[in-house]
């Protein structure tokens, strides 16, 4: 397990570079300030907290630090948030999975979750969902450990959680069979497929209730990860006051921030003090229910199949 200070070095190590190309110039911010002020950012969402610190940094020099940070830091997204690729590693999630609740051959739990921006440039009313205030909708994918495995930052709150998805590289490398044999799970505002199972609406038999509560045990896993993500970086929570970004730089502050937690996961670095019982499931979420528009046949037949295979691990697995 890294410490904090170790996990900042390692930090530094894999940006000094970037940083460092940004510093040459008189009475320029080193490598280490840039970024202490965008972590203390990012950890309470305020730029005024930040100028407070004793960093000797105005509002607008904390906001260069942290587009500088920000900008850094995507150049590794890639490296950082990835689904497995190896035989290896897709066995090593699925065995993962397996283990919390006994789902066979999950790769990936799905979550969305609303991040809350306050830029009163926004007047796209599409960033305003059901919630009632301006926010992104992300969507995140986890392993076993809680690692982001996937993540989309790109829409306005008001988006469908199925529209996301179904736009995704993800979802339609799931169409394709990219996945094989693969599956996903997610709860009841996306669509049954043959690759994403969700939880029975009105479960009858005792394996269908067994399911049932192997699938909520085991999606509990993305839900305490995005809890524990916007607890370590405040700056994606409502308590925080959104993010007072234009919509595109706050999707990068998300994209950022995941790099930073999946590095703290991996680590063991621990949930922040007192913050234990603030992780619990996400409440951020919106763009339920939405219908799909497939004309009769098509649907009835794609929901044949999809019933077909998931009464099929029912009765292998929990029968």
């Amino acid at each position: 397990m890294l410490t904090m200070l170790q996990l900042i070095m390692e930090l530094l190590d894999l940006l000094r570079s970037a940083l460092a190309r940004l510093t040459q110039r008189n009475f320029a911010l080193s490598s280490e300030v840039q970024l202490l002020a965008t972590l203390r950012f990012f950890a309470t969402g305020s730029f005024i907290e930040v100028v407070g610190e004793g960093y000797g940094l105005s509002k607008t020099s904390v906001w260069r630090c942290v587009h500088t940070v920000t900008n850094a830091l995507l150049h590794h997204a890639g490296d950082y948030i990835q689904l497995p690729a190896t035989r290896q590693e897709v066995q090593e999630v699925q065995q993962g999975c397996h283990a919390i609740a006994g789902i066979p051959r999950v790769l990936g739990l799905v979550d969305g979750t609303l991040i809350p921006i306050a830029n009163l440039s926004v007047i796209d009313q599409a960033y305003i969902p059901g919630k009632g205030y301006a926010a992104i909708n992300v969507q995140v994918i986890v392993d076993h450990r809680g690692v982001i495995s996937n993540l989309v930052a790109r829409w306005p709150g008001s988006t469908h959680n199925s529209f996301v998805w179904a736009n995704s590289a993800v979802g339609g490398q799931a169409e394709r069979e990219r996945f094989g044999q693969s599956l996903f799970l997610r709860d009841s505002g996306y669509p049954l497929r043959t690759y994403l199972f969700t939880p029975l609406t009105n479960p009858q038999s005792r394996a269908e209730r067994a399911y049932n509560v192997a699938h909520v045990r085991t999606r509990n896993i993305v839900e305490c990860a995005v809890g524990i993500w916007k607890l370590r970086f405040r700056c994606l929570h409502k308590s925080a006051g959104g993010l007072r970004m234009k919509p595109h730089s706050s999707c990068a502050v998300t994209v950022a921030t995941a790099i930073l937690h999946n590095m703290a996961v991996r680590g063991g670095a621990p949930i922040p003090e007192g913050g234990e019982e603030e992780v619990e499931a996400d409440e951020e979420e919106d763009g339920e229910g939405e219908v799909e528009v497939l004309y009769l046949p098509q649907r009835a037949a794609l929901h044949a199949a999809e019933v077909e295979a998931m009464q099929l691990l029912i009765a292998n697995v929990f029968g």
